[in-house]
């Protein structure tokens, strides 16, 4: 067949025409490794790695010596060593049958530094990155790294800091990681505003919530710096101070932050919506066990119809009536308060509902955390015991009293499931604090003068729980020199145990012109009845001497110089329900003491003094916790029962005056020689205090200011008998006001009283100052 000519010269072309190599045709991105046909491969080599072994690389290939090559195989072993985070270059290449991958190992981190850091410490920078010595270092790692930090300043309020890597090489591919910092200033809350409050004023409502603005005083608070993570907090604040004082359906809505053009500070807005104000309508208490009366769960109630709602209230109650029920023999209780609202009427009918809970026993108690503290003094802190039943009152409790111990800075009790559905394993995790402490401090009270005082205190001697001190005082007129040492739980059982040595020198020239020394020791026991009743023994052996009397002092006073031996038993029992020791709110302490001295020594007397005092909130009708009225009494009592002379001296009368009575004197009120106006003291004794805490007008409560209005009222007599002795068993009366500031150095008390009631002889007191401090 003849061809056409046209033809035969696209043919010749077609022939001439180079064939395209693959290598042309490949993208640019993808390694030459692709280059090579299928076959099979006979050996894969590994080359440059330094640390890493050669299994390990190929542990990781999805190619072995005897497959078949494939181009996807290929690009998944590369993904897979990219990966393991171990190279910063992989290619694979084929030689001949031969497979060869070459690596580029990612350096070793020999050392992780900061510079620059000054407001925070390393120990608090390095938990918050992931590099360590010894790590594989990543460039990815290194800027998660940077972003962790400057999230750490943020949250401090630091938003301007910034933090540079510095990467170094050293030999053997190792670096060096330093992160330069410019933390810049902290950003500070300028202004704090509520939207949507009617009931309290915006004043009110900053001083409710943990973060506040900036002022010249919050120098050592971090309170005015910006945290985000605080704002939930400060919403929940909010809710709870609103449910706390009648408003049931309070909405606080999301807080806003708008951050300064300058971004030097912050502008926070919380959203709060308060609705009607409720009272209690109803309250009753069903039960759910035939054996178990409401009726005698009716006094663990807190509550009562027409009183303003009060959400803590009900809480409290429901755990009252809980614990109740545990106590009267029905360990699985579950108490829920439900609450049905009247809009009409605002009202809240309450029914506390007494249910049966599920069955669940403890079958383990697990304690970490504890590098120190020994098991034992932790277990003997717990409410409940292996085998008992569950009860998440006691595990409430069993947290606050190892809180309480002072030991640890954090602890935490969580449940598992245990080995069957009705066993649980209780996970105790504790943080060790520091349990020693130096203490140096001074100071100046009305009462005793300029003091110094210097300590030394340990109070988990070798992780045993052991308190042991050592306490000395110099002032112009008291010294003092304390040790001591108590174990609390004595054989891991409820009793205290505990001795003291003691030397204590009094200058008493300005009230009765002697002064006294007594040196001595005691040893003490003491025991728990329940949570709120406690009581202790002690008995004492102590050598007293009243000297240094002046020439012109009472004949009365004169006669007692010398020195007497005091053998004498006393115990203690009080019943406690205060909501705070330091700073009580609600509740009420009452306190029995009594003395039996003749025992042995020289002198024989019974003492007896009974002290009271009630704390009631009143923020429910001024809206601030501060407000807090007290009511405090005490009784005194002491009689000599041996008629051989061998009766109680000066140093063991009551006094009355300053602290138990002010607007008078110390020792100012009471029995008093007429002619040489030396206080004698008193058999007999009274006093009643009555006293309204309450916040200063326009000043923070972080300030720790608070304002105090009180009346104190006592009578002092019953003393020796003889000619010339003013006593008189009628009460005085002293009023005044006086101010409480809460300082970083220690408490100030200011007191400004007058006697309005007294008799010609006692001696008054209008100004009184105390001041005290330990760092």
């Amino acid at each position: 067949m003849k061809l056409h000519p046209i033809l035969l010269v696209a043919a010749g072309l077609t022939v001439l025409a180079p064939v395209p190599s693959e290598a042309q045709n490949r993208p640019r991105n993808i390694p030459a490794r692709a280059e090579a046909p299928g076959g099979v491969i006979t050996a894969v080599e590994i080359r440059g790695n330094q640390r890493i072994e050669i299994d390990t690389i190929r542990s990781y290939m999805l190619l072995a010596p005897g497959d078949q090559y494939d181009n996807d195989r290929a690009d998944r072993s590369l993904r897979s060593l990219f990966a393991t985070g171990l190279f910063r270059d992989v290619n694979i290449a084929r030689d001949g049958s031969r497979l060869i991958v070459t690596v580029a190992e990612n350096p070793l981190v020999n050392r992780v530094a900061f510079e620059g850091n000054r407001r925070v410490s390393d120990d608090n920078l390095r938990p918050e990155v992931q590099l360590r010595p010894r790590a594989v270092f990543t460039s990815q790692l290194v800027q998660g790294d940077r972003q962790r930090i400057l999230d750490l300043y943020a949250r401090r309020g630091r938003f301007a800091a910034r933090v540079e890597p510095k990467i170094i090489e050293l030999d053997q591919n190792r670096v060096d990681v330093v992160f330069e910092i410019t933390e810049g200033d902290a950003a500070l809350v300028a202004r704090v505003n509520f939207v949507g409050n009617r009931a309290y004023s915006d004043a009110r409502l900053a001083d409710v919530i943990s973060t506040k603005e900036q002022a010249w005083y919050r120098f050592l608070s971090s309170s005015d710096t910006f945290d985000p993570d605080r704002l939930n907090f400060d919403r929940e604040l909010l809710r709870r101070y609103y449910l706390r004082t009648g408003y049931a359906d309070i909405q606080v809505g999301t807080a806003t932050a708008e951050l300064a053009p300058d971004r030097s500070g912050f502008f926070l807005t919380y959203n709060v919506n308060e609705g009607p104000r409720y009272t209690f309508g109803t309250v009753e208490i069903t039960s759910a066990f035939p054996n178990l009366n409401p009726a005698d769960l009716q006094r663990f109630l807190e509550i009562s119809p027409g009183t303003v709602y009060n959400g803590d209230a009900v809480e409290r109650s429901a755990q009252a009536i809980a614990d109740g029920a545990n106590l009267r023999g029905f360990p699985f209780v579950d108490v829920q308060p439900r609450i049905t609202r009247d809009t009409e009427n605002n009202t809240i009918n309450i029914t506390f509902a007494v249910n049966e809970a599920p069955r669940v026993f403890v079958e383990r108690i697990d304690i970490n955390g504890n590098t120190r503290t020994q098991d034992r003094v932790i277990r003997r802190e717990f409410r409940l015991a292996e085998g008992d039943a569950f009860n998440a009152a006691q595990v409430r409790r069993s947290r606050e009293r190892l809180r309480n111990l002072g030991y640890f800075s954090d602890v935490q009790i969580t449940n598992s499931p245990g080995s069957a559905p009705d066993r649980t394993i209780l996970n105790t995790q504790v943080v060790e604090r520091a349990t020693g402490e130096v203490s140096i401090g001074g100071g100046y009270s009305t009462d005793a003068g300029f003091l110094a005082d210097v300590g030394l205190r340990e109070r988990n001697l070798s992780g045993t729980g052991i308190d042991a001190r050592i306490n000395a005082t110099l002032a112009q007129r008291r010294s003092q020199l304390d040790l001591s040492a108590t174990n609390p739980q004595f054989m891991d059982r409820n009793l205290a145990v505990g001795a003291d040595l003691f030397y204590i020198q009094r200058n008493l020239q300005n009230i009765s012109q002697f002064s006294e020394r007594r040196g001595g020791f005691a040893v003490r026991a003491g025991y728990e009845f329940n949570e709120r009743l406690r009581q202790s023994w002690s008995y004492s052996l102590i050598n007293r001497e009243v000297y240094n009397i002046q020439p012109g002092a009472s004949i009365y006073i004169q006669e007692q110089a010398g020195t007497t031996l005091l053998s004498q038993v006393s115990q203690t029992i009080a019943y406690d329900t205060r909501d705070n020791l330091i700073e009580p709110r609600r509740g009420y302490i009452m306190r029995l003491g009594t003395d039996f001295a003749g025992l042995g020594g020289d002198v024989a007397f019974f003492r007896a003094r009974l002290d009271g005092a009630l704390f009631l909130p009143f923020e429910q009708v001024f809206g601030h916790p501060d407000y807090v009225l007290s009511i405090s009494g005490s009784l005194g009592y002491i009689e000599p029962w041996n008629g051989n002379g061998n009766q109680e001296r000066i140093v063991d009368r009551f006094f009355l005056g300053g602290e138990n009575l002010r607007g008078f004197a110390l020792a100012g009120a009471g029995p008093r020689d007429l002619t040489t106006n030396d206080a004698l003291g008193g058999r007999r004794l009274w006093t009643q205090s009555t006293e309204m805490r309450f916040p200063l007008p326009g000043i923070p409560s972080e300030v720790g200011l608070l304002g105090r209005a009180f009346v104190d009222v006592g009578a002092l007599w019953d003393t020796v008998q003889g000619p010339n002795i003013g006593t008189s068993s009628s009460p005085r009366v002293g009023t005044g006001v006086g101010i409480s500031w809460r300082s970083p150095f220690g408490l100030i008390n200011i007191d400004l009283a007058q006697a309005v009631v007294k008799q010609s002889y006692d001696q008054t007191q209008v100004f009184r100052f105390g001041f005290g401090t330990r760092f």
